[in-house]
Formats: C-alpha cells, structure tokens, sequence
C-alpha cells in the first residue's frame, strides 16, 4: 500500500514537472532540449550551447535521456501527444533522413542561406543534414570512430611503444596482461563492440570491402576475409573485462580506466579524448591516441546534430532557427569541439587550438579521408541488427564464425 501511494506521488510530481517545462517552453525565448549528452565531458560540451543560449537572454530547459533510444522514444510518445520538444539530439546519419521524409521537422534553409552554410560546411556534411534540397539539421561537431587510445603508464612499464601494426597491438595485449593489468577497456553499451569490429573489417577489406559492406552489400559477408576479420574480433574478446562486469560500466568508464593506468588501450571514437581531458588527463603525458592500424587513411566519420520538431507552440519556429543560428557560429563550434574532443563542422575555423589528436583529425578531413561510419550509413534497423549479430559473437565463443557471417548476411539482406 505505501509503496503505490509513492508511485501515485511520483507520478504527481513528475506530471507538474512536464507541466511546468510545458509552460515554460510555450516562451517565445525558451526551448525544451531532448538529448544523452550525459557524461562529464558531454555534459561540459554542450553547456557551451546552453551558456550561449541563455547569455542571449533565452531559457533553456534540459531534458537529459540515458541514451539515443531513449531520445527517440521520448520525442516519439511527445509528437504522439501533440507536444513535441523544440529540439532534440539527432545523429546525421541514413536513418534521420526519414524524419524530414515523414513531414515531422522544421527545414532551417532559409538560416542555412542567410548565414551561407553551404560555403563553409564540408559537402559531406551538407550531405547529410540535407534533403530534397533544403537543410533540417544543425551540425554541432565530426566525430571520428576510428581511433585507439593508450595508456602512457601501461606502455612505459611493458617497455612498448604505441602499436602501429595489429601484430603490435596482439603483442602489447600479452605484455599487458602478464603485467597484470586490464589489456582492453570496454565498457557495456552492444555499439561498442561494433567499433572494434569495424577496425578489423577495413583492415582487412580494404576501403572497397569496407564501404560495400556497410553500403548494405549481402554478398561481401561471405568473403574469407569477413571470417578473418570475425576470427580476430573473437581473438580480441579474450582481453576485455568478464561480461558481468562490463554491463556494469559505460564506454565514458573504460575510457576513465584507460586514463588512470588501470587498462591499456581502447578502441574508441575522439569523444573518448574529451572524456580524458574531463578528467584532467593529458595527452601524450597520460594517454596516446593514434588511428587504428589498417584505418590511417580513412575517417570514420560521425557527425552530431539538433533537430527541430514541427510544433503549433506560438514563437516555437523563430526560437529554433535562433537555436540553429546559435549552434553554427564559429565560436560556439570551436569551444565546443575543444571540450567535447571532436573537429568543428565550419571550415573557416582557426585551428590553432587544437591538441595533437584533433590537428590529425583535420588533416585527415582536409585530406578528403573522410568515410562514413557504419552506424551513420546504414540505416537504424539493419545497424541495430549488425550490432546486435557482433556483440552476440564477441560475448558467446560457440557462436561459430559460419553462423555470425550467416546472420550478418540476414542483416545486410533485409536492406
């Protein structure tokens, strides 16, 4: 009986709690911001909006999520409601191109021209924030998902230098592991293993084996080199954290391991960067971050981005393309890049700021090495349904290689 009267009281206090946001957003200068930028480096990255907004005499009220379904299902029962937030946390990738498709977002062209987006955005970019010709999203950053991180400790102590070769990285993991130490950081979320596996699949595939794959290719499945690939993620799986443990942890703790010399490396996008820098690690002091060997000369590339759901709310329209112009100015971009361990998406940005990793980054952008990442090209279903096949692999040795390369056939088959 006590414990229903709580949850009647909770539910209460939660339903005055939407009401006031509601109230509060219904302000010609407020918005209501859906997103799952939630760990400290996130967090601190996108107060830099929020401080921006806010200085400019706006309100902002925060909606945090524990992860990107979470945003989804939360701006789905909203729209459903009538409701819908001004503006959410949105992954420029296939996939988002439906919500402009369904009619549900606000197109921002007409900020997009007067502020001469397409000058200063790379035509990848552009690309992705598109459709049919006109512009709905607002590009916060590029992400690359490519990158290996190092302890500096942990490889002082085995006597290695940072791996340049897989057979390197093999040997550090046993160097590691006598040592007595974690050899790979990994924390619970299924994407992450993913990322690992896309490494090995260009390394290899090959640039061509590579994006026919995640283009939605069935018949590249069934290449030998795909059960190479699966052979040496299994191999792998063998230096991570028991998998009772990892479920406990998130990618932004493996990567904390990593910065305190608890763990030797991991295969993690540059957001791991903004997490160690959080944390007051140093790069090249603390950590090292290289791209993963068989992947220097490709990007993979994640681009991060609001969108603004179509709403009836008076004053909503111009307070969204006010948020857009917000997000887009040169100085909002470069200071949250810095935090967030990301690149601008402007071109005309000055990148003297930038750390050793992040200038790499540029060069490989400027250098026209940029290629989507598999979650960004494909689209949301097939990519939840690749993820789900790997991580079901790496977690469970009698999954055999012949019956993951026969499910990652399915996936890619249901395109």
């Amino acid at each position: 009986m006590k414990r229903g009267i709580e949850r009647a009281c909770l539910a209460a206090v939660l339903s005055l709690a939407v009401l006031h946001q509601a109230a509060a957003a219904d302000r010609l200068s407020a918005v209501d911001v859906v997103h799952y930028w939630i760990s400290k480096s996130e967090a601190a990255a996108l107060d830099v909006y929020r401080k921006a907004w806010t200085a400019a005499g706006n309100q902002w009220i925060d909606l945090p999520a524990q992860s990107k379904v979470a945003v989804q299902r939360i701006v789905s029962e909203r729209v459903a409601n009538g409701y819908a937030p001004s503006v959410m946390q949105w992954n420029a990738n296939e996939g988002a191109r439906e919500l402009p498709e369904m009619g549900i977002v606000l197109d921002i062209e007409d900020v997009a021209k007067a502020d001469r987006w397409r000058d200063v955005l790379p035509a990848t970019v552009l690309d992705r924030i598109s459709y049919e010709g006109k512009i709905y999203f607002a590009p916060t950053n590029v992400h690359a998902e490519n990158w290996l991180w190092i302890s500096e400790a942990i490889f002082r102590e085995i006597g290695m230098a940072a791996p340049q070769t897989w057979d390197e990285i093999f040997a550090a993991t046993e160097k590691i592991k006598a040592a007595g130490r974690l050899p790979i950081a990994l924390g619970g979320g299924r994407w992450e293993v993913s990322l690992m596996f896309n490494n090995i699949m260009h390394f290899k595939l090959g640039s061509d084996g590579y994006s026919r794959t995640i283009a939605g290719d069935p018949t590249i499945v069934r290449d030998p080199r795909m059960a190479e690939a699966l052979e040496m993620l299994r191999r792998l799986s063998r230096y991570v954290q028991p998998l009772a443990e990892r479920d406990r942890l998130t990618w932004a703790d493996a990567t904390a391991a990593v910065g305190r010399g608890e763990a030797g490396m991991q295969f993690m996008g540059d957001w791991a960067k903004g997490e160690l820098s959080a944390r007051g690690y140093v790069v090249d002091r603390d950590f090292g971050c290289s791209l993963v060997p068989g992947t220097e000369i490709a990007y993979f590339m994640v681009i991060d981005a609001f969108a603004f759901p179509l709403t009836n709310r008076e004053g909503a329209a111009e307070a969204q393309q006010a948020f857009a112009r917000m997000v887009l100015d040169r100085d909002n971009q470069l200071a949250f890049s810095r935090i967030k361990g990301s690149l601008p998406v402007r071109t005309d940005v000055d990148p003297s700021g930038l750390d050793r990793c992040g200038r790499l980054g540029l060069e490989m952008i400027a250098a026209k090495s940029g290629v989507s990442a598999q979650s960004m090209a494909m689209p949301t279903q097939m990519s939840e349904g690749w993820i789900g096949v790997l991580t079901d692999f790496f977690n469970d040795e009698t999954v055999s290689v012949e019956a993951a390369q026969r499910r990652l056939e399915h996936v890619l088959s249901q395109n």
